[in-house]
């Protein structure tokens, strides 16, 4: 193996985003960006190969308006360097457009062994990317991956499904996309932070993975994004237990629930 790629998403902080009460519109301008916590665990996935293939290169992909400050945070997570596509023509990407982009970065990097994505992004999860990325590239693609061995070229994932684990061997190259309990995703140390100021970071164009800027020009147009309503009824039923129950029952009933 002597290439691995770990695709990773310059999310929001949603724990930081409010919320207008009247309006139900976001209010976006306390959260500060981050890598994706899913991607977390697919940048340590990628660690986790590389140690067993000390001669492979671990290289961060990513791409939209404005991700060039991802990548220091991201080489401290582990690769040894990080190729982004910054271009304003990302700003509203869909699935499609970022699955183009992120196909033609892999390209140019060329001879990759091994992509790895995310189940979904903390913003949308729309747990497309991993399986587009594979379609585009013509690689196998296994999803919802929560264990990975390696034995030369074969891989061996556990897939986590609703009715059990499934496991499934795949040659190499392929794309495979992680749950979040693939791995636990470390806090960089002090050292590590240091140390990604020494790896590169390559900036590419949408010339360099062969695109247009009509190329990417997202399908899906998002006219705005409101929080959901959420409305509950409080209704007293007394403290007499036999009581509570009769009117609980009569009022499922009447409201058809019953």
């Amino acid at each position: 193996m002597k290439k691995i790629a770990v695709c990773y998403k310059w999310v929001l902080n949603d724990a930081d985003i409010r919320v207008n009460e009247k309006s139900r519109e976001l209010d976006l301008e306390k959260s500060k960006p981050q890598i994706n916590e899913y991607d977390r665990n697919g940048l340590e996935t990628g660690v986790k190969l590389k140690a067993l293939f000390p001669e492979a290169e671990l290289v961060g992909v990513t791409c939209g308006p404005d991700v060039e400050p991802s990548t220091k945070d991201a080489l401290s997570r582990g690769p040894d360097t990080v190729y982004f596509l910054n271009d304003a023509a990302l700003a509203e990407a869909d699935s499609t457009t970022t699955s183009k982009v992120l196909a033609g970065i892999v390209r140019h990097l060329g001879n990759v062994d091994v992509v790895i994505c995310s189940e979904g992004s903390s913003d949308v999860y729309a747990q497309q990317n991993g399986p587009r990325l594979a379609a585009l590239l013509g690689y196998p693609s296994v999803s919802y991956v929560s264990a990975v061995s390696v034995d030369g070229d074969v891989l061996t994932l556990d897939r986590k499904l609703e009715q059990g684990t499934e496991t499934v061997t795949v040659k190499a190259p392929v794309v495979i996309s992680v749950s979040p309990d693939v791995c636990d995703a470390p806090i960089p140390s002090v050292k590590q932070i240091l140390g990604a100021k020494k790896k590169p970071a390559h900036a590419l164009t949408l010339a360099d993975a062969g695109l247009s800027a009509d190329a990417v020009k997202p399908l899906i147009t998002v006219n705005s994004v409101k929080a959901p309503l959420s409305s509950r009824k409080a209704v007293n039923l007394g403290e007499d237990v036999p009581e509570a129950v009769a009117k609980l029952v009569k009022q499922l009933a009447g409201e058809g629930l019953l």
